[in-house]
């Protein structure tokens, strides 16, 4: 009779233990993004009067082909400054872990302990840990072709924010342009901090803008050098550059710089160039060259003129004066015989 009520008090015993010690995990399947942090909230019971003297979280573990719980705090290689224990020892058991890596992905128990008994939980929360992975199809398309952006992860946790070049997408990409070349990453909404590795596109065209500069502008004098560069935006890179004159009609240069050492005034005119690669051409808007002689060049054409006329006058008078001298070789040395006389008296 009396072990059969010791037993009873033994069962009754246990049965308010198991009552009153528990432990609540509020999620018990999370799901979270690489270099993310997550939460996991626990409750704890315990019987009143007691006193908690010890708390900790673990990770489940096989090793060997034995299952095994290793606390966090003794873990320090993977959890070091990551994990944050967010209770305290009354009744929350909450953790936090930080810059969440892939194989934090396992089961996590709560354990706590009084000055009479300890208490591990019976359940576990799983957490899932997944890396997001921006893809790009295809990853180089001409101008005008269509594109597919795609945000792979195996958490579903809200809508897909796109980024490129590490900014906010303003607009939705579906058919490429020249401007959409760049890297594009992506993450989901409320996880703008962390976001995946970039995918990048390529889009190729032909030249565009293509514009021609003049290393002097204004009016250019006669014997002064100028260049004419041709810039264009392409991809890949213009490779052909063509230079035509409208004074010529025709093709008057290749290259993407146009050089003139010594103008003339024949240089004159509308000057504009080709640009090409292997996707197509596109020309220039003209731009207009000017070439006249200054005041000086003028000023020392008049004088040039001048000192000619004067030495041809000058020359003329030399001939004249020559011939008139071979025509009376006698000339002003011949005497009569009066001033003969007088020279005698």
């Amino acid at each position: 009779m009396m072990i059969a009520v010791l037993l009873l008090l033994t069962v009754k015993s246990a049965g308010t233990v198991s009552a009153a010690w528990s432990v609540t995990f509020e999620n018990p399947d999370l799901c979270a993004i690489k270099g993310s942090s997550v939460t996991f909230r626990c409750v704890y019971n315990y019987t009143a009067g007691e006193t908690v003297r010890t708390t900790g979280w673990y990770k489940g573990r096989l090793e060997n082909g034995v299952w095994k719980r290793v606390e966090l705090s003794v873990d320090l290689l993977s959890y070091r400054h990551r994990y944050e224990y967010l209770g305290e020892q009354q009744h929350n058991c909450s953790l936090k872990v930080h810059d969440l890596q892939v194989n934090d992905t396992g089961y996590y128990y709560f354990h706590f302990g009084t000055d009479t008994i300890g208490m591990r939980s019976k359940t576990s929360v799983h957490l899932t840990v997944s890396e997001m992975r921006a893809t790009v199809q295809p990853e180089r398309v001409r101008a005008g072709e269509k594109v597919t952006l795609e945000c792979v992860t195996s958490c579903q946790l809200g809508s897909t924010l796109w980024f490129k070049d590490g900014h906010p997408m303003t607009k939705t990409l579906l058919w490429a342009q020249a401007e959409d070349t760049g890297k594009y990453s992506c993450t989901v909404k409320g996880y703008e901090s962390v976001q995946s590795h970039p995918a990048a596109l390529d889009v190729q065209y032909s030249p565009l803008n293509v514009s021609a500069e003049v290393s002097q502008a204004g009016l250019l004098s006669v014997g002064s050098n100028v260049n004419l560069t041709c810039n264009s935006a392409a991809n890949p890179e213009a490779d052909s550059y063509t230079w035509y004159s409208s004074s010529s009609r025709l093709q008057v240069a290749s290259g993407r710089v146009l050089s003139l050492p010594s103008l003339e005034v024949s240089h004159s005119g509308v000057y504009l160039c080709q640009a090409g690669n292997s996707l197509g051409e596109s020309n220039s808007t003209a731009v207009l060259l000017e070439v006249e002689e200054t005041k000086i060049d003028r000023v020392i054409l008049l004088f040039g003129i001048g000192v000619k006329v004067v030495l041809m006058l000058f020359l003329t008078l030399i001939i004249i004066w020559v011939r008139k001298g071979w025509c009376n070789p006698a000339g002003d040395s011949k005497m009569d015989s009066n001033d003969y006389e007088n020279m005698t008296m």
